[in-house]
């Protein structure tokens, strides 16, 4: 896979990392657009190519009465309009076959979450779409396996394959990254760190899932240092008060002090 496939994405030639980022979930038009330009104008200017990331559902959530969309084609043209307006890629992620084509109509990525990349169907039917598949290591499998789940893309004739590892579970309320996979995955596609996710505390008693957001940083560095592609994280201008995954995010206040840091250290390493 060479990120340059991914439609509109920019910055291909400035050797940095690549980033997907945005809202854990599409709530409404005005937050979308608010994210995107503020990303958009710090990747810019840092060179950083760029995938705007919102979910047009939320199919995997701890408890019945949690936040699941806003309705699916109206968060889906929000996302296209998000790509129109800024002339960058999107992604966002699929729980259903039928899923796969209806979302490819709008975005230019299509995200298999971690606990679905068994789910052999479903990593077809996005591969199919010919659209660049991004497939998140489920937490509890190993490096080495996800070569399988690439080779279920490669074998429909999509080579558009990404892997990205969010973490392993460690315990019951806890993610661990073990950085030894990153050069493992590298042999089979470009790998990403979800660097928020990561930091997750998922299975809590109330029903909705914790975060350590203050390590956002350290997780970001550890993986740039390890050789990561590319940094996956999701952001929003008022974390707390999100409709999901809003205890993990990163403040988008943040952003840009830890995006020059870690280009920085991209630059220290693309000169070794």
């Amino acid at each position: 896979m060479d990120i340059t496939k991914i439609p509109q994405i920019k910055h291909t030639d400035s050797n940095n990392f690549f980033l997907l980022a945005g809202p854990c979930a599409i709530e409404g038009e005005d937050m979308a657009m608010r994210i995107a330009e503020t990303v958009v104008s710090i990747t810019d200017k840092l060179q950083i190519p760029y995938v705007f990331k919102g979910s047009f559902k939320k199919a995997n959530r701890s408890r019945i009465d949690s936040f699941t969309g806003i309705g699916d084609e109206k968060a889906l043209k929000i996302l296209k309009k998000v790509s129109d307006t800024f002339g960058v890629p999107t992604v966002t992620d699929i729980h259903e076959i039928s899923d796969a084509a209806m979302a490819a109509e709008y975005v230019d990525v299509l995200q298999i979450p971690a606990f679905l990349v068994r789910q052999t169907d479903l990593v077809v039917a996005a591969a199919e779409t010919g659209k660049v598949v991004n497939l998140k290591k489920g937490q509890f499998m190993s490096p080495e396996s996800m070569k399988h789940a690439v080779t279920k893309v490669t074998e429909t004739g999509n080579e558009q394959a990404i892997i990205t590892d969010r973490g392993t579970m460690f315990g019951y309320q806890d993610m661990i990254v073990d950085f030894r996979g990153i050069p493992t995955m590298k042999q089979y596609a470009p790998v990403v760190l979800d660097v928020t996710h990561s930091l997750q505390q998922p299975n809590q008693s109330s029903g909705v899932t914790g975060g350590r957001p203050a390590l956002i940083g350290t997780m970001s560095r550890a993986g740039i240092a390890a050789g990561v592609d590319g940094l996956f994280m999701e952001t929003h201008f008022d974390p707390a008060n999100a409709k999901s995954d809003g205890a993990n995010m990163l403040d988008l206040s943040l952003l840009e002090k830890l995006l020059t840091d870690l280009t920085a250290i991209r630059t220290t390493i693309n000169s070794l």
